[in-house]
């Protein structure tokens, strides 16, 4: 055990994480060469394809240093704020992490919110500024931050490139000296930590996990605490490139277990495996459930996929732990699921996964945020959706969640930003120069202004040099109004949001004017209403497309033209009676682009 290491590399997305894992693979010899490519360990498409880490990555590596052989469990982590639960987990199986900053952009918002989770849980960092390489490399200014940031001396910190392979060495030999070995007592009752898992179609479903005490072995007879399941253990293995069976695992190490579990509520991330016969007095403790940011309504195109979307939803949860979803329906839609996402970007990949992975074509709806609605007798409920809003004459309050933002930029984009959060209904709390022209603000903000468009705004005001991040901070009281979209007097739940008084009537407005440009046109007039209650505070009216019903009338009495007219207008009567609109999938998702 004293020759094992479990490490995790952490930063603020873009500083080069997977790149310097691809060194460290390299040269370690774990990834042969003609396997060897750019990301090794970002085995999705749509990772490659961005350019981003969504899942974490584990890898065991084999070095030899000074004549002793060391085992280096590496786990690779996304830097996007949307990913952090990703992160929590792989920090909960190691016992040192590399915190890796960006030579010529310094600190971010995301490498301070990483080291704090790291720190939390004891773990030992080791700094490393990367991409000493650039033309624009600031290594030694970068440094006094790190100093700065840790309190660390300023010959702990590593300077290398994931691009050349400097200092790739001593990054090795910094993670065998100073990363402590991890303790466990292979003899006691098992205990092991499941720190993620992924649905494999023919051999059901893989848990990865990290043993803290006591030994497992092939054909073991294992029980997993929460769920309470009873298994055999078919199989077992570590991590390399491609999964290694081996005949058993000890205290301290990572790897899989395949027990030919076909149902995906019977992992759960966080759980605890032990023996059935000699089981452990008590669980790990977990990770923390997470919390979601943002939610939305996923809906299958064809109501007969109901089931088919369940079933892919549960497989892609065991792979994504953050994604949260309970089933509902709506009068527009039909029936599907009211999921819960950890940010937009998070819910994008999610929609995209869905259509690459399951083949599944879903329509998701208006992001939003939940509320807690306070009645007059004292009950208090959590709205996900404006169609749970109760009556407004039973609602004595709404409370609405607050975030506590940080944004780390630099002094030129100061005013932009601060326009920007105020006109967001934010409140500055603080602001403070970290080092040099680069300050640190802080601001409340409301969960439900940020949630749709706000973080693309940070980034162009700022020309990219912004860095955000946010937890949830409290709930605050606030004048929330729900807003319906009517069309022909009909309201489309769907597309009805909550919304702040101030924006409702400017909302309102930009709404009709949108859909009117993406409806397509009838037969007959529709009718596109903003409605607050009872009153509608816009209209916008789609023309009906008309066939020239007086084109064989050549001369003759003005009658005869008048006879047909009305004749088609009756008919249009009729049609609007019994006629429905489609909504097209590109009018929700135009909501979201409202600028």
């Amino acid at each position: 055990m004293k020759n094992i290491r479990n490490f995790c590399i952490i930063a603020h997305i873009d500083h080069g994480k997977s790149t310097l894992a691809d060194r460290l693979l390299e040269y370690t010899h774990t990834v042969a060469d003609k396997e060897m490519q750019a990301q090794v360990l970002d085995d999705m498409d749509l990772e490659r394809e961005r350019g981003i880490t969504i899942k974490s990555h584990a890898i065991q590596m084999q070095y030899a240093l000074d004549g002793e052989n060391y085992t280096l469990n590496l786990i690779d982590t996304p830097g996007h704020v949307d990913f952090s639960y990703e992160v929590s987990r792989s920090i909960a199986a190691c016992e040192g992490a590399l915190l890796i900053v960006d030579a010529s952009q310094g600190i971010q918002a995301q490498t301070i919110s990483n080291l704090y989770m790291a720190i939390d849980n004891n773990l030992e960092i080791i700094p490393v500024i990367n991409k000493v390489d650039l033309d624009s490399a600031k290594p030694d200014e970068v440094e006094d931050q790190i100093v700065e940031l840790l309190g660390c001396k300023p010959e702990e910190i590593i300077r290398a490139s994931g691009k050349t392979g400097i200092g790739i060495p001593e990054i090795l030999q910094a993670i065998i000296e100073r990363v402590p070995a991890p303790e466990g007592d292979p003899n006691a009752p098992l205990q092991a930590l499941i720190f993620d898992s992924v649905f494999n179609p023919f051999r059901g479903i893989i848990a990865y996990f990290k043993i803290v005490n006591g030994t497992v072995r092939k054909n073991d007879f294992v029980k997993f605490v929460n769920t309470g399941k009873e298994y055999n253990a078919d199989e077992i293995g570590i991590l390399k490139l491609d999964m290694v069976p081996t005949d058993m695992l000890s205290a301290g190490n990572v790897g899989y277990i395949i027990s030919g579990i076909k149902t995906s509520r019977e992992v759960k991330v966080g759980d605890t495996i032990t023996h059935v016969n000699e089981p452990c007095e008590s669980a790990i403790e977990g990770f923390e459930e997470v919390k979601p940011m943002v939610f939305a309504g996923v809906y299958p195109i064809e109501t007969e996929d109901f089931e088919n979307l369940r079933s892919s939803l549960e497989k892609l949860q065991l792979n994504d732990a953050s994604l949260t979803f309970t089933p509902e329906s709506s009068v527009a839609l039909g029936f599907g699921f009211r999921c819960g996402f950890l940010g937009l970007l998070h819910m994008e990949i999610v929609q995209e996964r869905l259509d690459r992975e399951f083949d599944m074509n879903v329509i998701t709806t208006v992001p939003n945020v939940s509320y807690k609605v306070y009645d007059k007798k004292g009950g208090v409920t959590e709205v996900h959706n404006p169609a749970g809003l109760p009556d407004l004459t039973l609602i004595e309050k709404i409370e609405e969640p607050y975030i506590r933002a940080s944004i780390i930029t630099v002094a030129d984009y100061i005013g932009p930003i601060m326009t920007l959060c105020l006109g967001k209904r934010g409140e500055l709390i603080k602001q403070e120069y970290i080092s040099g022209n680069r300050l640190e603000l802080i601001f409340d903000l409301p969960l439900g202004e940020i949630v749709i468009d706000f973080y693309d705004k940070l980034k162009s005001i700022s020309k990219g040099y912004a860095s955000f991040d946010y937890h949830i901070h409290d709930f605050r009281e606030s004048k929330l109004i729900k807003l319906d979209i009517l069309l022909n007097g009909e309201s489309v739940d769907a597309l009805s949001t909550l919304t702040h008084v101030d924006n409702a009537v400017t909302f309102g407005r930009r709404m009709c004017e949108k859909l009117k440009e993406l409806i397509p046109r009838q037969q007959f007039d529709i009718a596109i209403q903003a409605a607050i209650g009872a009153k509608i505070i816009a209209r916008e009216t789609i023309k009906a497309v008309r066939k020239d019903v007086t084109a064989k009338c050549y001369g003759g009495d003005i009658s005869r033209k008048r006879k047909l007219l009305e004749k088609q207008k009756k008919g249009k009567k009729r049609m609007k009676q019994i006629g429905s609109v489609e909504v097209p999938q590109k009018a929700f998702l135009a909501v979201l682009k409202l600028d």
